[in-house]
C-alpha cells in the first residue's frame, strides 16, 4: 500500500464526495488511535491533520511509556493503574517500538523532596502491584548510597541517601503516531495531512454535521461532511468546542535539552527532585549516543502552534543538572538539539469555586478606603495563586464528552493512555451511530489491534528485531544501519528493502535512501522536516550529521516529488531553519 503525496490527492477527492460516519480532527497519537480503532469497527472513518501527523504535543514528549510513579505522591492512584496496564498493552501493539528500560531515582534528603526512602520503596511497591510486576525480573528494588554512586559515578552526593530503580519504557513518540496511522490507513481510513479546520458546519438545529478545511499546500477551502465529529486536537480542543461550553484544558509546555554523552554520561535513564522545592522532578536519559534532559513545566499562554525553548527554560534545566552532575557543567554551547511541546492538561476547578475569595475582597475594600499598601496587596495575592493548584500537581486524567453541537471531545491525558482514551471514545461513538442513525459496526479488541510494522508475536521481540536486521543486512546494509531500520519499521522491513533495488540516492547511503524512500512513499512524508525531525529523530539525536544529511535529503525528496528549484531551495530552507531552532542557534548567538 503506498501512502504519499499521490495517495493524499486521491484521499482529498473523496474527502470532498463521502458522507463518513465519523470524522477525527487531529493526527497526533489520540487521533491516530482513535482512527485505527474506529475503521477496524467498521466505521467508514476520515481524518484531518492542519501539520504532519504528531507534529504538536505527539511528538515532543519526553519520549516515554511510563506510569507517572509521582502521581502515586498526588493520589492519583487510577491514573498510575490506568497507566502501568496501558503501558504494558501499547509494548503488545507496537513491539518494534516501546522498550523496557529500568529507571533509577536517586534520593535526597532535602526540603521539598517528592520522596524520602520509605516513601520511595512504598510508593514503587504499590507501583509494581499495580503492574503486576511483584514477581518478575523488572520488580523494583532499593540501593544504598554507596551502591547508587557505584552505579552513576558522577552524580551530586551531597544529602544523597540512596536511590529506588523501577520498570519504565523508552519510546518513539512520533514513530508511534505514523503507525498508528498508517494501519488505519490501511484498512481504509481516509487520513490526510496539512489540512486545517478552519469551521465547523452545523444543520438548523446547531448540530455539528461536518467541517471547512484549508488545504496548506493547494491553497483550497472545501466541505468535508460526517455524521459525527471527534475533536482530538489536544492543545487546541477548546477553540474547536462552542463558545458556551466551559474551557476544559490548562496547557502546560515542557522542554527538553539534548547534548553528547562525552557532556554528559548517565548509564540509564534517571528521575530525580529538581532540587528548587518547586514540586518537578527530571528525567535523564541516554539514547544513541547522546543523553537528553527535561522536563520544565510552566503555564502556557503563547501561541498553540509554535511553541519555543526560552532562555529561561535553557537556565532552569541547566541549572537543576549542575547541580545534580557537578563535574558536568552543561553550558549552553554543549545544547545539540532541544524541542518544546504543550500538555493538554485538564484544567483544575476555576479559582472561583475552588478558593475561598474573601481576603481579595477585604484587601479590595481596604484600598479604596486607602488603608492597605503595595505589599500587603501583593502578599494577599501571592497567597491565593500558592493554593491553585501549580502546573506539576495538575492531574493527567482525561475526559470524553459530548459538546453542546453534538461533537465529542477527548481532553487532557497521558500518551501513554492513547489506545484507552480512543477505545473510550470509540465506545460512545459507535452507541450513537446505532441510536441516531442506524449503523451497526463491530466491536472489537482493541488491546489486539497492531499497529503497522508490529506484526509479529511481542514475545519474541529482540529476536524478530534481530531476525528483521540480517535481512536488511542480506540487502547490503550495514549492521549498525539494518539494527537502526529494523527498530524503526518492525515487520516493514520487507517492503523498506524494496527500495533498494535502485541503490543508493547520492550523498546518502543505502540505509538512509531506503529509509527514506519509504517514508516519502509509504508514510506520507511530505517536506525534510516530517522526514528528519519525525519519521527519524536526526534532528534531535544526530545533529553532529545532520548538515551532512540535510542536502542529500532535500535532493533526493524532489526527485520523488518532483519539486522544481523554487520549491527545492524553499524546503531547503524550512529544514535549516528547523535544524537551527532545535540547535538554538540565536540564542546562542545572543549570548556569545
Amino acid at each position: 500500500m503506498t501512502f504519499s503525496a499521490q495517495t493524499r490527492r486521491t484521499t482529498i477527492a473523496q474527502l470532498k464526495t463521502t458522507h463518513l460516519d465519523l470524522l477525527i480532527i487531529g493526527g497526533g497519537i489520540t487521533g491516530a488511535g482513535a482512527a485505527l480503532q474506529s475503521i477496524a469497527s467498521g466505521i467508514n472513518t476520515g481524518l484531518v491533520e492542519m501539520g504532519d501527523f504528531g507534529s504538536g504535543t505527539s511528538s515532543r514528549s519526553t519520549k516515554l511509556v511510563h506510569g507517572g510513579i509521582r502521581y502515586l505522591k498526588t493520589f492519583d492512584v487510577k491514573v498510575v493503574s490506568d497507566t502501568v496496564q496501558e503501558r504494558a498493552r501499547v509494548a503488545n501493539i507496537a513491539p518494534h517500538i516501546p522498550h523496557p528500560a529500568p529507571m533509577l531515582m536517586p534520593i535526597y534528603q532535602e526540603p521539598g523532596a517528592t520522596f524520602d526512602l520509605f516513601a520511595a520503596e512504598l510508593a514503587m511497591d504499590l507501583y509494581d502491584r499495580l503492574a503486576n510486576l511483584q514477581q518478575s525480573q523488572y520488580a523494583h528494588y532499593m540501593l544504598d548510597r554507596a551502591a547508587t554512586l557505584a552505579r552513576v559515578p558522577n552524580l551530586a552526593e551531597d544529602h544523597l541517601v540512596g536511590s529506588g530503580v523501577y520498570l519504565d519504557y523508552v519510546n518513539n513518540d512520533a514513530r508511534l503516531v505514523i503507525e498508528n496511522i498508517k494501519e488505519a490507513a490501511e484498512l481504509g481510513a481516509l487520513i490526510a495531512s496539512h489540512l486545517e479546520v478552519v469551521a465547523l458546519v452545523h444543520d438548523e438545529r446547531g448540530k455539528a454535521i461536518g467541517v471547512k478545511v484549508h488545504d496548506h499546500l493547494s491553497g483550497e477551502v472545501f466541505t468535508i461532511h460526517a455524521k459525527m465529529l471527534l475533536n482530538t486536537t489536544g492543545p487546541w480542543a477548546d477553540r474547536l468546542r462552542p463558545a458556551e461550553d466551559q474551557p476544559l484544558l490548562r496547557p502546560t509546555k515542557g522542554v527538553h535539552l539534548v547534548v553528547d554523552d562525552s557532556v554528559l554520561f548517565v548509564p540509564q535513564p534517571l528521575y530525580f527532585d529538581s532540587g528548587l522545592q518547586d514540586g518537578r522532578m527530571i528525567f535523564v536519559i541516554p539514547k544513541a549516543g547522546k543523553t537528553y534532559f527535561g522536563t520544565t513545566d510552566t503555564d502556557y499562554h503563547g501561541d498553540l502552534a509554535h511553541p519555543t525553548v526560552t532562555a529561561e527554560d535553557v537556565d532552569y534545566l541547566l541549572h537543576v543538572i549542575n547541580t545534580r552532575f557537578l563535574q558536568a557543567q552543561v553550558s549552553l554551547a554543549d545544547i545539540e538539539a532541544s524541542w518544546a511541546g504543550l500538555r493538554p492538561l485538564l484544567a483544575p476547578p476555576t479559582p472561583a469555586t475552588a478558593m475561598d475569595l474573601d481576603p481579595l475582597v477585604e484587601i479590595v475594600k481596604r484600598i479604596e478606603q486607602g488603608q492597605a499598601t503595595r505589599k500587603q496587596v501583593e502578599a494577599v495575592v501571592s497567597s491565593l495563586a500558592q493554593k491553585q493548584a501549580s502546573p506539576s500537581t495538575v492531574s493527567r486524567g482525561y475526559e470524553v464528552l459530548t459538546d453542546t453541537d453534538g461533537m465529542l471531545t477527548i481532553a487532557g491525558g497521558k500518551l501513554t493512555d492513547y489506545r484507552k482514551m480512543a477505545e473510550s471514545a470509540i465506545t460512545e461513538i459507535r452507541e450513537r451511530l446505532l441510536v441516531e442513525f442506524g449503523v451497526h459496526t463491530s466491536q472489537i479488541d482493541s488491546t489486539r489491534l497492531q499497529v503497522s510494522g508490529g506484526h509479529f508475536d511481542p514475545s519474541t521481540v529482540l529476536d524478530s528485531l534481530d531476525y528483521f536486521a540480517r535481512l536488511a543486512e542480506d540487502a547490503g546494509i550495514t549492521r549498525t544501519q539494518a539494527h537502526q531500520l529494523a527498530q524503526r519499521f518492525g515487520s516493514n522491513i520487507g517492503r523498506v528493502l524494496r527500495y533498494a533495488q535502485d541503490g543508493a540516492a547520492p550523498g546518502l547511503s543505502l540505509g538512509e535512501t531506503v529509509s527514506l524512500r519509504y517514508s516519502v512513499q509509504e508514510e506520507m512524508a511530505l517536506t525534510p522536516v516530517d522526514y528528519l525531525l519525525r519519521r527519524t529523530n536526526a534532528i534531535l539525536f544526530h545533529a553532529d550529521t545532520i548538515d551532512d544529511l540535510a542536502g542529500p535529503v532535500v535532493a533526493e525528496m524532489a526527485r520523488l516529488l518532483d519539486w522544481d528549484d523554487l520549491e527545492t531551495e524553499a524546503q531547503l530552507q524550512r529544514l535549516l531553519s528547523a535544524i537551527h531552532e532545535s540547535a538554538l542557534t540565536a540564542l546562542k548567538r545572543d549570548h556569545q
